[in-house]
């Protein structure tokens, strides 16, 4: 059974090495995770089944806006609904605080990302040429109009 809650502190050696598996050619750094964690502005879920985590997924919110930092799924649980349901929960949280509208950006060839959001509601609005550190391009979505929960 896979439980959603806040991330911790204690949670980012778990979340940096599903980080290195699920983005090998642009990982966080453990002092970014720790940079995040320590913002008023970012909000950070784990998923977690059996004390380990599963996945992850971070927003900056600053009402009216927010934005999806980061979102990672151990390979083992993708398309079992993990992504959703941790996307859901960040919706639900940056809606509730005020945000009405939410972006993100995401790898132009990642299919299942841009399933999964579009599935949730989100547009590309933008494209940013050579924007990751091997050259790919990223497409800008948002959702729009959030609802507040």
């Amino acid at each position: 059974m896979i439980e959603i809650r806040t991330m911790r502190w204690w949670d980012i050696p778990q979340v940096h090495e599903l980080e290195q598996r699920c983005f090998p050619r642009d990982t966080w750094t453990i002092e970014q995770f720790w940079t995040e964690l320590a913002q008023p502005t970012r909000r950070y879920q784990v998923a977690w089944s059996d004390d380990v985590i599963v996945g992850y997924c971070g927003i900056f919110l600053l009402a009216p806006e927010s934005d999806v930092q980061t979102l990672a799924i151990a390979d083992e649980h993708r398309g079992q609904g993990v992504g959703g349901q941790l996307l859901d929960v960040a919706i639900a949280s940056a809606g509730s605080a005020g945000a009405r509208s939410m972006t993100l950006e995401v790898r132009a060839d990642n299919e299942a990302a841009l399933a999964l959001y579009g599935r949730r509601g989100f547009a590309v609005i933008s494209r940013r040429s050579s924007y990751y550190p091997d050259g790919s391009d990223a497409l800008i979505l948002q959702l729009r109009p959030l609802a507040a929960s």
